[in-house]
Formats: C-alpha cells, sequence, structure tokens
C-alpha cells in the first residue's frame, strides 16, 4: 500500500500507460492475513514450507542465510515474471501487475521437493535422505588442515571413483543405497577425508569424476584454477572482488564495471538533471528532505 499513499498505485499508473509493467515485490505478497506484516527471508521461509526441510538431523531446522527467499524466490521470480510480462507485451501490447510474493517464490523453487517425495528422495525425516545430509556419498567433510571438501557421488559410477579415490574397496563395503548403513559409512569417509589436506584430496580427485571437489572461501575462490579460467570473478578499481554477471550470453554478454559501488545519492542530481529538473528544483527537492545526496569526500 506504500505505493498508493503516494498516488502512484498500479492502478493509477496503468491508466496513463496501459502497457506498463509494474512489478511489486514484497515478502507475503499483496493480500492475505500477513500481506501487511513486516517479516525476512526466515519467515518467509518458515511460512513457506522450506525451512521445515533444511537442516540436520536431530537439530532446529536451519536458514541458510538470506539467499533463498530474499533472492531467490524473491529478486530472481519478480525478474523472471517481468522478462514473461515483456514477452507476452510483444504480443498483446498490453502491461500487467506482478505479484511476486517471496513466500509463493520459494515455495515454487521447491517444487522438487513436492514431486519427489513418492520417489524416495525426500520421504525420511529432515537429515536423513539422499540431498540433506542424509547419505554419506553427498555430504561435507573436514579435512585435517580444518578445511572441506564437498562430495556429492549420488551416481553409482561416481561413487565407484569416490570409493576408489578413498582407498576403499566397494566390494568390502555395504551397497550405496542401504539407508541402515549409512551412519556408519558417514564416519567411515569422515576418518578418512580427516587424514589428509585439502589440496592433497584435491590432488586425488581432480580430474576424475568422483564428484569431489574442495571449499573454497571467499578468500580462495577467485585464485582457484577453475574460476580464473572461467574469468568467473572480477575486481574493482578499489581491489574489491566480486562475482562477475551471469548467466553469460554468447551475443551480447554483459560488460562488468570496474568501478567502485557508488555512494548512496551519489548520483541523485546528475540523475535528475538527466531527466529534465532544474536545479532549482532538484535544490527544494533536497531542502524538504526528499531526496538525500551522497558525494564522497576527498582522502587527504
Amino acid at each position: 500500500g506504500v505505493m498508493e499513499k503516494l498516488g502512484l498505485g498500479p492502478e493509477v499508473l496503468l491508466q496513463e500507460n496501459p502497457s506498463l509493467i509494474y512489478a511489486r515485490l514484497t515478502g507475503f505478497g499483496q493480500t492475505g492475513k500477513y500481506a501487511k506484516s513486516a517479516g525476512h527471508d526466515i519467515n518467509y521461509l518458515a511460512l513457506s514450507g522450506v525451512l521445515s526441510k533444511l537442516g540436520r538431523k536431530g537439530e532446529n531446522p536451519y536458514a541458510p542465510i538470506n539467499l533463498l527467499a530474499d533472492f531467490a524466490g524473491g529478486g530472481v521470480m519478480c525478474a523472471l515474471g517481468i522478462v514473461i510480462a515483456l514477452y507476452e507485451r510483444a504480443t498483446s501490447g498490453r502491461g500487467q501487475i506482478i505479484d511476486a510474493s517471496m513466500v509463493k517464490g520459494v515455495a515454487y523453487l521447491s517444487s522438487f521437493l513436492w514431486k519427489s517425495q513418492n520417489i524416495g528422495i525426500w520421504s525420511r525425516p529432515r537429515g536423513e535422505n539422499l540431498l540433506d545430509g542424509g547419505a554419506p556419498f553427498y555430504e561435507i567433510y573436514r579435512t585435517s588442515d580444518g578445511k572441506f571438501m564437498a562430495v556429492g557421488a549420488l551416481e553409482p559410477q561416481f561413487y565407484e571413483q569416490l570409493i576408489k579415490g578413498l582407498g576403499l574397496d566397494s566390494d568390502e563395503l555395504p551397497i550405496q543405497s542401504s539407508y541402515s548403513n549409512w551412519p556408519e559409512m558417514k564416519k567411515k569417509f569422515a576418518s578418512i577425508f580427516a587424514q589428509k589436506t585439502q589440496a592433497e584430496w584435491c590432488s586425488i580427485f581432480d580430474g576424475t569424476d568422483a564428484c569431489v571437489t574442495p571449499v573454497l572461501s571467499f578468500d580462495d575462490v577467485a585464485s582457484h584454477q577453475h574460476n580464473k579460467q572461467r574469468s568467473s570473478f572480477i575486481k574493482n578499481d578499489q581491489g574489491e572482488i566480486s562475482p562477475r554477471p551471469a548467466p553469460l550470453l554468447s551475443r551480447t554478454p554483459a560488460v562488468p564495471s570496474c568501478k567502485r559501488d557508488p555512494f548512496i545519492g551519489e548520483h541523485t542530481e546528475e540523475i535528475l538533471l538527466e531527466n529534465g529538473f532544474t536545479k532549482e528544483e532538484i535544490a527544494k527537492l533536497h531542502s524538504d528532505k526528499i531526496i538525500g545526496f551522497g558525494k564522497p569526500k576527498a582522502n587527504l
């Protein structure tokens, strides 16, 4: 209701421009019991049902930072909605309103969990399933130098290479899909991974299809050979590292800026001047505290 209070709600603007695409990104959505309630990623995850599936066996559900609801279920789904509306407008010439709710977005993102409950992937309690830490071959293990290796050897041919790399004999082990043996196998794998450094395990598994990779820290990720070859990270003129825009388009790839991030309000005057405001009008907006300036200060 914030935009309606300003007289800029979608009904008003669509009357002036029927081809306008008006995206509304909220946590709980435009309607419903919680529509006007405050919330954050963890609350949207909770209401979507997804949070109940995240976490270790015997522990409380665990929210993975704020990536799932805010960015994946919210920002990405909203952007997708805009793209879909643009595509439809090319045919109809008409705009529409996008109700991008983080609760609904992250719930839809979890459709795989709902659709795969009856095929054995998510049929067990939290932390005991194939992809949530229950399986010894889909897990994270600590190395002797306090770092970690990620294991995702789901398919039998990949699992066999994992077993080989660990120095084990598959003929002497329980079958891969034996749920009852998973806790014991996890302990065995953990004890073996703890005997070598991360670099030593990389020398064993790199170039194989065992699906074993190092868990890279933010300090290490940009210098990893694969990421360097892919130019996956960029450095700005302040020396700050960040991910390169993705996905990569073949004909019109994004050209990332190497300038530092702007300060809040740094370009307010510049943008308003470009859009036809006079300096007097801008000064009045500033004095009325409608806009703010954030010019950087010189470091002398």
